[in-house]
């Protein structure tokens, strides 16, 4: 019976011993977690510093790409405003053309009056102020389908004759691109 025997300072001594133990074992696996903590840290610091740099490679080209299309809008609206001018000034000629062709529908009117019945257009209308102010092909196409459609017989202010002359001017002028075009 040892046991019986111990001093209360070899309890002490032994519990002090079974403690110690027991704490080291407890440092052993706290200083585990630890280090499993810390590289598990360290990978999370590298998944992130990946992420950053993946994000700022994102956050680049976006950038490039809205800058690429503000500059694209940029230009699309400049070309709107170009073609803008090109319509306003479209505009203003047609209405010029408009009343100067007004003041020749009142010259004829009244020419048609002092006539009575003698055609108006014996009086020697020249269907050229129509196409005043055309400058290219397309432009002489598109006035001739607005003329045609204006001075067609089957509408109010067609007449036959009007369209026949519409139509030798029209050929004419064409003719003359044509050349121009060939040369």
């Amino acid at each position: 019976m040892k046991n019986i025997g111990e001093t209360f300072e070899e309890t002490l001594v032994r519990g002090s011993e079974d403690e110690l133990q027991e704490l080291k074992a407890w440092l052993f696996r706290e200083n585990i977690r630890l280090v499993t903590a810390a590289k598990e840290l360290e990978h999370m610091q590298e998944q992130f510093l990946k992420e950053k740099i993946q994000f700022q490679e994102e956050m680049k080209l976006l950038n490039h790409k809205i800058s690429s299309e503000r500059q694209r809008l940029k230009e699309d609206n400049l070309f709107f405003e170009k073609k803008m001018e090109i319509l306003q000034a479209g505009f203003s000629q047609l209405d010029i053309d408009r009343r100067r062709l007004e003041k020749e529908w009142a010259k004829l009117s009244v020419e048609k009056e002092l006539l009575g019945d003698r055609s108006v257009y014996d009086s020697g209308l020249d269907v050229s102020v129509f196409f005043q102010g055309v400058r290219n092909p397309l432009a002489l196409k598109k006035r001739y389908k607005d003329l045609i459609k204006i001075f067609h017989p089957d509408n109010l202010a067609g007449d036959k004759e009007i369209i026949q002359r519409i139509n030798k001017e029209y050929e004419s002028l064409k003719g003359n691109y044509e050349g121009f075009k060939q040369a």
